[in-house]
């Protein structure tokens, strides 16, 4: 059957599963629409929350990062599994017990302060925005290639099927979707992986595969192969670490606390019966995450040998070692077409010479070849995962399941942002602050119409993206890792932080953050010259924009406890809220029984 029909089938029989199932599952009341009637399985939120933290990062373009960063990329697979760990237990039980429905409501309950819950609320927006930006990159992936139509018009398409889903149906119906998300998207990456893993290695198992001899008779380990072919065209090696153990260090950590500050992930908490279940959530969460996150290494590094292989048929510089165009292969045209691989012939050769012009030694030995410059001018990281099963020549039905796992990653993340964004806004705001006695109805009137207008911000930031996918969501965890994180933490460890404590930490967390991203971004400076700032030489000790949240989160710490210091402390009430909260409710009843 034809790929484009194929496709058109398998994504549409699973867009009308996830349409089919939030008009099962409409929200009629605000509980609802923001926690799911708090009677959600742990094992199914388990999964939900998979769904939900699989996104268009994790499953398009993490396997993108590691295919071309190789041993440094291991810091994305650390921070993001990690911080589910902290997650588990230091936030998600005690914020489950506080019972409120959001973080904001946490945050202005705890600190007895309106300014501070309009101050999370902000740091919330700016974090989920940037998030849900990386998402509407990757549909707009994903759309673009197998619906054969540009970029931006896949990113609108992307837009109207959350509008339907999302809107509607709201964390009842989200959940339920994303249940049915996790099971698309897992099945669509492991099976590619393992057709791909038996090609390379003769070993069904990609996790294995990757530590695995090649199936070509030569008898190098893959690594050792792909190490070769990368050194002998100027690249650094594969499994060599780059970057300076200071920033992988600090991205690792700024991972991990992010991810324990993401709203969007904290929020699924809140859908449980009990205190007991958000932590068992927690640990179905990362069993359902981890089939995908130890696959993502043998996945990335095939990718990569794949399309080195592609490119490069024989011996550097031999006359018939690079790939004519115009016999280029039937994927190289497709991805063509969407703009995200460009090739330019700088020698008029009519091959195409894809090595690293950067690397002075190898540009002059390139020059000795005839070779004028890297002609592979764009090869966008975020298609790698996508365009890997055609590189490998698997069957169509393969190509067109990876299309509906990727739109099912980013689609159920996009889903679980804008709620959080929508619930900030009629919650936190409109019923928090404005219209204390809004009805019931006209607040969930009021958090549709709040996750449609997210829906078009992210859209158009979509279109016009910072970098690939998984770099906007690494700067979006660095918000949330220096703004949300600390305030969470010491709300529920230091009984003696204040209010003015609290406040003025988010802020110097967020500002400092966002000033360095805008700054090492280059947003700052002439447009044009963004890769001019945006480099190793110019970061400030060696630290990049996405690992610079930690930064940011040590001095949120640092700013709250003097501000505490030299303000009056918390209510005594509060205080004795802070000392309850981490009370176990068996030991609660223990005592009330006594």
């Amino acid at each position: 059957m034809d790929l484009k029909l194929l496709t058109f089938l398998v994504v549409g029989a699973t867009f009308a599963l996830y349409i089919g199932i939030a008009i099962w599952s409409k929200a009629s009341s605000t509980k609802e629409f923001y926690v799911a009637g708090t009677g959600v399985h742990p094992i199914a939120n388990g999964m939900a929350t998979a769904a939900d933290w699989m996104s268009a990062a994790s499953f398009i373009s993490m396997a993108g990062l590691i295919a071309f960063l190789g041993y440094d990329a291991s810091v994305y697979l650390m921070g993001w599994t990690g911080g589910y760990v902290l997650l588990a237990l230091l936030l998600a039980p005690y914020l489950r017990k506080f019972g409120k429905f959001t973080v904001s409501e946490f945050i202005g309950e705890r600190y007895y302060s309106k300014a501070a819950r309009m101050v999370a609320v902000l740091c919330l927006i700016v974090a989920s925005i940037t998030y849900v930006i990386g998402q509407m990159k990757g549909v707009g992936v994903a759309f673009g290639r197998f619906l054969e139509v540009d970029f931006h018009t896949g990113v609108v398409v992307g837009m109207a099927i959350v509008f339907v889903y999302a809107v509607l149906g709201g964390m009842k119906g989200i959940t339920y979707t994303q249940i049915a998300q996790y099971c698309v998207l897992i099945f669509a990456y492991t099976v590619p992986a393992i057709f791909i893993a038996l090609n390379l290695t003769g070993n069904p198992i990609p996790q294995l595969g990757l530590g695995s001899n090649m199936a070509d008779g030569s008898g190098m380990a893959l690594l050792d192969k792909l190490d070769m072919i990368v050194t002998d065209l100027g690249f650094a090696a594969y499994t060599a670490q780059k970057w300076s153990t200071l920033n992988m260090v600090l991205l690792t950590l700024s991972l991990m606390i992010g991810t324990a500050g993401l709203p969007h992930v904290i929020m699924r908490f809140f859908t449980v019966p009990r205190v007991a279940d958000a932590r068992t959530s927690a640990g179905w969460a990362l069993v359902f995450i981890a089939i995908l996150y130890t696959t993502a290494p043998a996945v990335g590094a095939m990718a990569r040998l794949n399309l080195m292989n592609t490119i490069q048929s024989g011996p550097v510089g031999a006359a018939d070692g690079n790939l004519v165009y115009a016999d280029r292969p039937t994927w190289f045209k497709n991805w063509e077409t969407t703009g995200l691989l460009q090739f330019e012939d700088k020698n008029g050769d009519g091959r195409v010479q894809y090595y690293n012009d950067k690397d002075e030694a190898f540009a002059a030995k390139a020059a000795s070849f005839g070779w004028n410059g890297n002609e592979m001018v764009k090869v966008d990281r975020d298609i790698m995962v996508l365009a890997n099963p055609e590189i490998a020549g698997l069957p169509n039905w393969v190509i067109a399941l990876v299309a509906a796992g990727g739109l099912a990653a980013a689609l159920s993340t996009a889903a679980g942002l804008l709620l959080a964004i929508s619930t900030a806004v009629s919650h936190d705001v409109i019923k928090g602050m404005i219209s204390p006695d809004i009805s019931e109805k006209k607040e969930l009137l009021a958090s549709r119409l709040s996750m449609a207008g997210a829906i078009l911000v992210a859209g158009y930031l979509g279109m016009n993206p910072p970098g690939f996918a998984a770099q906007v969501v690494a700067l979006a965890f660095g918000l949330a890792a220096s703004s949300i994180f600390p305030a969470l933490m010491m709300g529920i460890f230091n009984k003696n932080m204040d209010d003015k404590g609290a406040i003025v930490g988010m802020l110097v967390g967020l500002f400092s953050t966002l000033i360095y991203i805008f700054w090492f971004k280059g947003w700052f400076f002439v447009p044009g010259t963004e890769m001019a700032a945006n480099t190793p030489d110019n970061w400030f000790m060696g630290i990049s924009p996405e690992a610079f949240g930690a930064v940011g989160a040590m001095l949120n710490f640092l700013a709250a406890y003097v501000v505490s210091k030299v303000t009056p402390p918390p209510p005594e009430h509060i205080q004795h809220l802070v000392e309850d909260i981490r009370v176990p409710m068996g030991a609660v009843k223990a005592a009330r029984d006594h």
